[in-house]
């Protein structure tokens, strides 16, 4: 045993600098992740600001049930699962089929070009998607309503009425993230032996065949992947999207699980609350990842755990 930790200590000293550059990640982790960590006990708590969290009360479970109690807790839920599965149904194959679409492209600066446009909304901030959204789509004064009158047609509410909220909160979350969801497909594909491709065409397939037969197959583990890691998140949802295309006419669809706990913590001040809440969120994440990590393997595909 002793020589073990004897070689280990030597192994270890080889590579001092390695581990000297790692230090500052470990301190980074260390100090921001796993410290703060222990604030989820505010969650079982009846926590007082001026006492902190040391000399706060435990009060067990009663911070959960008053949660899983509030009606308007439960709706968050579910506004949340829709908006995420719907963006999920909506964006994950569009973003493969535009990553396939620009693999195909012969150009290599046409493809650069157009990759650097699909990219740029991704570092465009909510804010200013929100602004534009407004712009776009109210219902007066509106670029698309004015035009759709000037058409003939009637202006639709697409901010004011709950299904075409939902539309738009789609579109411009597509309209957002597909160029930037595209970068892990088109590394994937990059890994694609070429001679596949050139046994096929002497075998005479077409190119949509090549594409089928041949380049879904060889990123089907990473399309398997990236299927997992967004499943995962079904109980996460960015804040400022919901909160800033959201009114007070489309509460019922746009009140999501984050402007709950904004509203709660940050409003009402009601932090053993909004931990509690957290922390659920992100139990149910983890359930959901584990099981979809299963399913894959199940049926064949390696899973990420």
């Amino acid at each position: 045993m002793g020589k073990d930790i004897k070689k280990t200590l030597v192994k270890a000293w080889n590579y001092k600098w390695i581990y000297l550059m790692l230090l500052p990640v470990v301190v980074y982790f260390l100090v921001f992740r796993y410290a703060p960590m222990y604030g989820i006990t505010i969650a079982f708590k009846d926590y007082n600001i001026f006492k902190g969290i040391f000399d706060s009360p435990w009060i067990g479970f009663k911070v959960f049930e008053k949660v899983f109690a509030n009606k308007n807790f439960w709706l968050a839920i579910k506004n949340t699962f829709v908006l995420n599965l719907t963006s999920l149904a909506v964006s994950f194959p569009l973003t493969i089929i535009v990553s396939l679409m620009l693999n195909e492209l012969g150009s290599a600066k046409f493809k650069k070009v157009t990759q650097s446009i699909l990219y740029l909304p991704h570092f465009v901030s909510w804010v200013v998607v929100a602004g534009i959204a407004t712009n776009m789509f109210a219902l007066q004064n509106g670029t698309i309503n004015m035009l759709l009158q000037r058409l003939g047609f009637d202006a639709i509410p697409f901010l004011s009425e709950k299904g075409w909220w939902i539309f738009t909160y789609i579109v411009c979350h597509v309209w957002k993230e597909i160029g930037w969801g595209t970068i892990i497909y088109l590394a994937a594909l990059t890994g694609v032996d070429e001679s596949l491709y050139e046994a096929a065409y002497l075998d005479g397939a077409s190119r949509f065949q090549r594409l089928i037969y041949i380049t879904l197959p060889s990123i089907k583990s990473v399309i398997v992947t990236m299927l997992i890691l967004s499943l995962s998140k079904m109980m996460s949802i960015g804040l400022d999207a919901p909160l800033l295309l959201g009114n007070n006419k489309v509460m019922g669809v746009s009140e999501v699980i984050s402007t709950y706990t904004y509203r709660i913590g940050i409003e009402k001040a009601l932090y053993s609350e909004s931990t509690a809440i957290g922390l659920f969120q992100s139990v149910v994440n983890i359930i959901i990842l584990l099981g979809a990590d299963r399913f894959a393997k199940l049926i064949g595909e390696e899973g990420i755990i």
